[in-house]
């Protein structure tokens, strides 16, 4: 099967960066960031529950979010701007479980990032604004929906941002210690 996406296994297991079929020319460009049966090829989900867009400014932080039940696969892309991506490895029993990644994806490098159910996920805008797309496979359970605190002292992340700007809910998020102690992973 031509799948026209190359996917490349980054260092936390289940995590991958996917570089979309892209062709441009003189009349602009043609991208094609899904299709069910190459997914379901190379190994992942494909049954797409929700797909949102997102527009943020420059120095706003989303995340870190998860579902505590049944929790969601995200696929995500820069649609336009520059965006410094993050997962947390939150799967029970994992042996990268609290380690993190990050990459940075933009408008023009085309890449996404496919976030296993399992993992905590949050960006920051790099560029003056950016728009992120999202695909979310499994189903969005609202009593369920939760995060970890951006700047969480024992997962030392490293954000380029010093001074955030941060939606209430993500500003009291819950620490990765009460995380452990609540629910002991995903």
């Amino acid at each position: 099967m031509n799948t026209d996406f190359e996917i490349k296994e980054l260092e936390l297991k289940g995590v991958k960066l996917v570089t979309p079929f892209y062709v441009e020319d003189n009349r602009g460009y043609f991208l094609k960031n899904y299709e069910k049966d190459v997914f379901e090829s190379l190994g992942l989900p494909a049954d797409v529950h929700e797909d949102f867009e997102s527009y943020s400014k420059k120095g706003v932080i989303r995340g870190l979010h998860f579902q505590t039940r049944q929790p969601q696969g995200k696929l995500v892309r820069a649609i336009r701007g520059e965006i410094h991506d993050i997962v947390v490895d939150l799967r029970k029993g994992s042996e990268s479980f609290g380690r993190n990644l990050d990459v940075i994806l933009t408008e023009e490098n085309h890449k996404m990032l496919w976030v296993p159910a399992g993992f905590a996920h949050g960006f920051e805008v790099l560029s003056e604004d950016a728009v992120m797309s999202y695909k979310c496979f499994g189903r969005y359970l609202k009593g369920y929906d939760a995060g970890i605190r951006w700047n969480d002292e024992d997962l030392s992340l490293k954000w380029q941002t010093d001074a955030p700007v941060l939606s209430e809910r993500d500003a009291g998020l819950m620490t990765f210690r009460e995380f452990s102690e609540q629910y002991s992973g995903l």
